[in-house]
């Protein structure tokens, strides 16, 4: 006889697949809408442009023209994004530029460059330098290097040999003999803004309580290293490098390359001696000739240093927000700038620092209607950023970014929190601004004149587990905490999440200011992007539907989209956001990109992934769990028996509310719940709209449902699926 077989919207992850009879237990790019599951949308890159390094922030917004806008910044460089073009503007230490003279060396057959400065460059490695045109340029004697290499350029910093030299790639190699230190040119540093991932540091906290390094020194591999105990060329206690220079040299010291630390007991001008491999609970690892090498050694705090690596520095990350059609950006513990979008050459200006603002704040926002610049985890004296409070508040007066000083006669002000040891993070709400120490929330309001703002704890064990990972919705704020997903309603709400396990059991807690939360609210979802395991790069996703969720069932799902950044479809009409390939491949514009490079999708676009002009297919699924039957004299044969009947399987009926292209069935079977499914499966059938039945033979005493797409162009939404069952004895 024909069974319906139905089941529960959104994931089960906390139970066995037996368990969670009539539930759905996984899948990938699925969402559920009506409590039905359907493929997600596709997505479509925009622009043809990739962005240097990793996207951690994204903001749209309209100025008084109409015209739309999408900041983007990256851990390298801050972009505006409009009319499928993306524009640098990035704000610059130095905006009328530096000369430099006798400041290139070159190597002929290399491809690496060293500038000479003539007092101290304060670049890092992986910051960037441009250079100016070709007016400013000298030629370099010895070289095939000309104008054209350099003039109007960006560069990686791929190495800071000492504080008055730095490398980058020139993108190709020296044709001539090469240069000591000839030629000259213009050059503008950018702001520094982080690493992409989040590092291992040492001493007594991190930020400016402490975990710094004091000789933040670099140099480049010389020679390859392999995997294992010994140092250049596979053997022996020695690696060799550009230069020691600067480098500590007496005792035992460590060094840094890539994610490898190595110590060792001397130095000589080119090389570390007495090396051991893979200390201090990292592994040993390939490493590749012109490597980046770092001084490890002097990570310090309070006059005491560490030797655990219990504490990680936080990835280069950004805030941005728009004070009318001035976008507002802020580098994290870093300055605040602003960009203005109405100027008519707006895409040719560059973001500038904001007089008398804040110089060091973990984050910030405009508060909306009465219109502040709220700063949080800022400085108690402006400019000093040793004076940075990871608990203070500060706000300028109505309707100003510059005028930060209270009086009786304006509205700025400060306030510091007592619930947790840090501001984690704050966003706008519809009614209140949210903010989250370590362990609590505050809800922080408007009340004018003479406080301006009044600030009440609204809950303790809820604290923030990333800067990003917050966001809220008529009304109702979503994050993620270290133990558990809440929600603030007018009062605290812990989350039932019935794929919490999941998540949390493989959740990157080393990682977790790269979490990021956003909406898409066109279909009710709160998503949050997060790393698992080791994973430094963001892989996986848990959203959770607030409009189809009861009290008495929340509708979660998970999968491996992977967005560092995510803007909801307010601006634009559909949603945006940002993926992130790892590796060296270059962006289109800084020569020697390192960081990776970042591209930006707008979602809900057709069925597919379009990529670069190449289109791929979207492989969704999902998967039931267990069903069994039972027999009764009255009832006959019904599903969520007791598994003491093995069924027989004749037959099933698809159904589909909507399908386009092929779609595939597998039923997978099984008698005993520890049993494998993959060894026993039924399918998979490929079903199109025109399919009415499948006949089959099969026995088993429990049977799970998969419908999945393995091809472009397709796409579904589940109906009531039926199957042909009758009892067949109990052995």
């Amino acid at each position: 006889m024909l069974q319906k077989i139905g089941f529960l919207p959104g994931f089960n992850k906390q139970v066995t697949p037996t368990t969670a009879e009539g539930q759905w237990t996984g899948g990938d790019y699925v969402r559920f809408r009506y409590e039905t599951p359907e493929k997600i949308g596709g997505w479509s890159q925009l622009g043809e442009s990739k962005l240097t390094g990793v996207a951690r922030a994204l903001h749209h917004f309209i100025n008084n023209t109409s015209i739309k806008f999408a900041a983007i910044g990256t851990n390298r460089i801050l972009y505006a994004y409009s009319g499928g073009v993306y524009y640098d503007i990035h704000p610059l230490v130095n905006p009328s530029g530096t000369a430099i003279t006798s400041a290139f060396s070159t190597t002929n057959g290399q491809s690496d460059v060293t500038l000479t400065f003539s007092s101290a460059h304060n670049f890092q490695a992986g910051d960037i330098i441009l250079f100016g045109d070709s007016s400013t340029f000298t030629s370099i004697t010895d070289s095939n290097f000309t104008s054209a290499t350099f003039c109007d350029k960006k560069f990686m910093v791929t190495s800071v040999p000492t504080t008055t030299t730095l490398k980058i790639d020139a993108g190709s190699t020296e044709g001539g003999t090469g240069a000591t230190t000839s030629g000259g040119i213009t050059y503008y540093r950018y702001y520094h803004v982080g690493p992409a991932d989040q590092v291992g540091v040492y001493g007594y906290g991190i930020s400016s309580w402490g975990g710094s390094v004091s000789n933040p020194q670099t140099t480049l591999l010389n020679g390859a290293l392999s995997a294992n105990a010994y140092g250049t060329g596979g053997s022996g206690t020695t690696i060799t490098v550009d230069s020691t220079t600067g480098f500590p040299s007496t005792g035992t010291n460590y060094i840094k390359v890539d994610n490898e630390e190595i110590s060792y007991t001397g130095i000589t001008s080119t090389t570390f001696t007495g090396i051991t491999r893979n200390v201090r609970g990292t592994t040993n690892a390939s490493h590749l000739d012109n490597a980046t090498v770092t001084n490890y050694s002097d990570y310090a705090a309070w006059g005491q240093a560490a030797t655990t690596t219990d504490k990680v520095g936080e990835p280069g990350l950004w805030t941005l927000d728009n004070y009318g059609s001035k976008l507002i950006a802020l580098i994290t513990d870093g300055a605040c700038f602003e960009w203005d979008s109405d100027l008519t050459n707006a895409v040719d200006t560059r973001a500038t620092i904001i007089s008398g603002a804040p110089t060091a704040s973990r984050d910030m926002l405009v508060s909306t209607p009465d219109r502040h610049l709220v700063f949080f985890g800022t400085e108690t004296t402006i400019g000093d950023t040793s004076t940075q409070d990871p608990l203070f508040i500060r706000f300028s007066s109505q309707e100003s970014l510059t005028d930060y000083t209270p009086t009786a006669v304006n509205t700025a002000g400060t306030q510091r929190l007592a619930g947790g040891s840090k501001i984690m993070g704050a966003i706008r709400g519809r009614n209140a601004t949210y903010i989250w120490t370590d362990t609590s929330l505050f809800i922080m309001r408007f009340v004018g004149a003479p406080f301006t703002f009044a600030f009440e704890q609204s809950g303790t064990n809820c604290g923030l587990i990333g800067k990003q990972a917050a966001t809220e919705v008529d009304g109702t704020a979503y994050w993620m905490s270290e133990n558990g997903f809440f929600r603030y309603t007018g009062q605290l709400e812990s989350m039932d999440c019935l794929v919490e396990d999941f998540v949390y059991d493989d959740l990157n807690t080393t990682s977790n200011q790269l979490i990021n939360a956003g909406l898409n609210n066109l279909f009710g979802e709160v998503i949050w992007f997060y790393c698992t395991g080791t994973s430094n790069v963001v892989n996986r996703m848990v959203s959770y539907n607030y409009i189809d969720s009861s009290s008495q069932r929340g509708i979660w799902t998970t999968g491996s989209l992977n967005r560092t950044t995510w803007e909801d479809s307010s601006v634009f009409g559909k949603p945006h956001g940002t993926h992130y390939d790892a590796g060296t491949d270059t962006s289109f514009d800084v020569t020697g990109n390192t960081d990776g490079t970042t591209i930006y999708y707008e979602h809900e676009t057709g069925t597919n992934q379009v990529k670069g002009g190449t289109t791929t297919a979207i492989a969704a699924n999902i998967q039931s769990g267990d069903f069994d039957i039972t027999r009764d004299q009255e009832r006959g044969i019904s599903f969520r028996g007791d598994g003491e009947y093995i069924m027989k399987i004749r037959r099933f009926i698809p159904d589909f509310l909507s399908q386009t292209g092929n779609t595939q069935i597998t039923l997978n079977l099984r008698d005993y719940p520890n049993s494998s499914q993959a060894s026993s499966s039924l399918g998979p059938f490929t079903i199109d709209s025109t399919t009415t039945k499948v006949d089959t033979r099969a026995r088993a005493r429990a049977v799970s449902l998969k419908v999945a797409n393995t091809g472009v162009d397709q796409d579904w939404k589940v109906g009531t699926f039926r199957l042909d069952v009758q009892a067949d004895g109990r052995r």
